[in-house]
């Protein structure tokens, strides 16, 4: 009997570990439950399709033109808040940043707030081992790249926060900024 129930706990242990790996490494282009961005990461209002930065293959919507440069300096922050609302951002990424090859859209990995996708599992795999040195090597492929759309003027406070008055639509969305 006990022989029987080692069997059996071994059995269950490698079930879980599948499942984890397999949740480490998925395929398929898959939301996986999550949603596309609708809000802005630092403010929190609506955000304006015309106001991005692309970072580490992510597109990070902003609400007002203030707001990349407050991501700019911390985005795990932003990422971390991403994450946590479940969000999927529009990726930019064009190739793996193990192998440098181009992605297999069926092929990534959802990390603190980022989908990477990678051109083979094996890339996959590397990058899950050292996560930090891959998004470094994504960080310097091309610059990061700010798009804002004209006007709507901002103050920024000592801290470079900025703080939205009206109904939280951001800047020339009705609520303006100070």
């Amino acid at each position: 009997m006990c022989g029987r129930a080692k069997a059996f706990g071994i059995g269950v242990l490698s079930l879980i570990l599948v499942l984890f790996v397999g949740r480490l490494v998925a395929t398929g282009d898959d939301t996986g439950g999550k949603s596309p961005q609708t809000k802005c990461p630092v403010m929190g209002g609506d955000v304006n399709k015309n106001v991005y930065v692309d970072y580490q293959g992510q597109r990070i919507y902003f609400c007002c033109p203030g707001c990349p440069a407050s991501f700019e300096r911390n985005p795990e922050k932003a990422f971390a808040k991403i994450a946590d609302q479940n969000v999927l951002l529009e990726s930019v990424q064009k190739t793996d940043p193990v192998s440098g090859e181009p992605t297999n859209k069926e092929i990534f990995t959802d990390y603190k707030g980022r989908r990477v996708y990678f051109s083979d599992r094996e890339s996959a795999e590397s990058f899950n081992k050292s996560p930090e040195k891959y998004l470094a090597r994504m960080t310097e492929q091309p610059a990061m790249e700010e798009h804002q759309a004209v006007g709507g003027a901002h103050e920024h406070g000592q801290d470079g926060g900025h703080q939205h008055s009206g109904g939280g639509g951001g800047c020339g969305g009705g609520g303006g900024c100070r």
